[in-house]
């Protein structure tokens, strides 16, 4: 009876592990990669933030139709329930968004009022402050400072 050695795998001094030029070969590759992935990745999460924005801009719309609707006018609706101004800090809505997370991207605020009339904004702090403001009008007028200069006179600037 004659037994047969099968060998999978020799070990020999000259193929124990990687060369140098391998290791950065991978090194390039992955940072390549992340040289994609991660300006994606940032575009996608400030896109998300100015959605959650836009999505407040709404419900504080909806606050100012319910304040219009007890008060006749939507003076009143900013600064806090015993002062109320015309414009500033709502004290009908949340100041800031996103409403449920304690790192905020975003100010709300009343940006003008009159008895039949209003402009609310959402001006970008911190990660997102190079973004631009939003703005609503009672109008329905949706405005984005996309180029973030300031106004919004811009070319594609009517619309979120």
């Amino acid at each position: 009876m004659s037994h047969t050695k099968i060998i999978l795998f020799r070990h020999s001094p000259l193929n124990r592990g990687f060369t140098l030029v391998e290791l950065l070969i991978v090194v390039v590759i992955i940072s390549l990669l992340a040289m994609v992935a991660v300006p994606s990745y940032n575009v996608s999460i400030a896109k998300a933030r100015r959605a959650d924005a836009q999505s407040a801009l709404s419900n504080l719309a909806g606050a100012m139709e319910r304040f219009f609707t007890e008060n006749g006018t939507y003076i009143g609706a900013a600064g806090s329930s015993g002062t109320p101004t015309a414009t500033g800090a709502p004290w009908i809505y949340h100041t800031q968004t996103p409403v449920d997370g304690s790192v905020k991207f975003y100010n709300l605020g009343i940006q003008a009022a009159s008895a039949g009339s209003y402009t609310l904004r959402a001006t970008p702090i911190g990660g997102q402050a190079d973004d631009g403001y939003l703005e609503l009008a009672s109008t329905g007028v949706e405005r984005w400072d996309r180029n973030n200069d300031g106004n919004t006179g811009g070319p594609d600037e009517n619309h979120w």
